[in-house]
């Protein structure tokens, strides 16, 4: 249980919802409030607040919007004195800073943060209360902060069941510009490549461009307003991306011509941007922290009724195996489908052992 007793949450879309949803599940009083009265209210039938004011202070008070916003509903939160420290999860965090600034903020009583957590799906309907749990979730103060509202923010991430890590503003805008925002776009890229293909091309696709395009799915809207605050730092990794993509397309050109010695050059180029590629990925944590060569993947047929999911992971669990991730494919036009499941090497063929013996078919 935290210390801090209240909380009022501005803003109840997937983030601001979930925050709530945490909050009240460690027992906190929760307030929640939206220029959107449908949000608010199925937020509040969720269980993630009253939609009523605060009857006095809160402990803290958590801007959930886009983050051109953040400055100006900050700027009216704190001239309503509405809590004792104030914070937000924008996924972008210099501008809503020097937003501040510019608008005379209490910038002592306010600290950024950013969960790094999330969905292609958005709302309040999409929220969880788990939603960060194990997740890191940025905080970054500046020399003008307040030590108990930075204490405050680390109640808030400890309460949500993520880890705190603290940053500057710059170099977390690079950070997730890096591993989220240009990602996104090429994600998109990818998707958009699909629209206008033939549909028997595209009923060929498998886990392979699922896995790729997810992110391709989320609210244009809101991606906007993200892109829109930190599109300089987008917009230079693109830029070094679209490097590796000339020397793609020029070594594939190569591969694709008469001469041996040009074909044999445009192999190497390819396979080196395959290889850094694979380097690059190799280096993606994966759970508690651990690299992704200490995990190895069993794939299993399951059939697609009711139950079958419950049944593979309580077959897991009598091997005394945890499954550390799942992933499910669907097989087009059939009644079937394949669960990987991720586990850690040692593991591997006491799970593939126990499942066998249980019927399943391992692929």
């Amino acid at each position: 249980m935290v210390s801090m007793k209240d909380v009022l949450v501005v803003g109840t879309g997937l983030i601001g919802t979930s925050v709530a949803l945490a909050l009240k599940a460690q027992g906190v009083g929760v307030y929640v409030r939206d220029s959107d009265p449908v949000s608010v209210k199925i937020a509040s039938s969720l269980g993630a607040g009253s939609m009523e004011e605060p009857p006095k202070k809160v402990d803290l008070a958590v801007v959930a919007v886009p983050p051109a916003l953040v400055a100006d509903v900050l700027v009216r939160l704190q001239a309503e004195d509405v809590a004792r420290h104030y914070t937000d999860v924008a996924s972008v965090k210099a501008r809503p800073q020097q937003d501040a600034i510019a608008l005379a903020c209490d910038n002592a009583r306010y600290v950024g943060g950013h969960p790094m957590a999330g969905s292609e799906r958005s709302g309040p309907l999409a929220a969880r209360a788990d939603l960060f749990d194990g997740c890191n979730w940025v905080l970054t103060p500046t020399s003008e902060t307040d030590t108990d509202t930075l204490n405050a923010a680390l109640q808030l991430v400890a309460a949500c069941g993520a880890v705190p890590v603290l940053m500057e503003a710059a170099a977390h805008d690079r950070a997730v510009g890096l591993v989220s925002h240009a990602p996104h776009l090429v994600a998109s890229l990818v998707a958009s490549l699909l629209e206008p293909a033939d549909e028997r091309m595209v009923s060929l696709a498998g886990s392979g461009v699922r896995d790729l395009t997810r992110i391709a799915a989320a609210d244009p809207g809101l991606w906007v307003d993200i892109l829109n605050a930190n599109a300089l730092v987008v917009a230079d990794l693109l830029e070094e991306m679209s490097e590796g993509l000339d020397d793609a397309v020029m070594g594939l050109r190569a591969v694709g011509a008469t001469d041996d010695d040009k074909r044999s050059n445009g192999a190497r180029i390819v396979e080196d941007l395959l290889r850094r590629g694979q380097a690059g990925r190799a280096r993606i944590p994966a759970k508690h922290g651990t690299v992704p060569e200490q995990y190895e993947t069993v794939t299993v047929m399951i059939g697609d009724q009711p139950g079958e999911l419950a049944r593979l992971f309580t077959d897991a669990s009598s091997a005394g195996v945890n499954v550390e991730d799942v992933h499910l494919e669907h097989s087009a036009g059939r009644p079937t489908g394949r669960a990987q499941l991720s586990v850690t090497r040692d593991l591997r063929e006491v799970l593939v052992t126990t499942l066998h013996n249980r019927g399943w078919r391992h692929h």
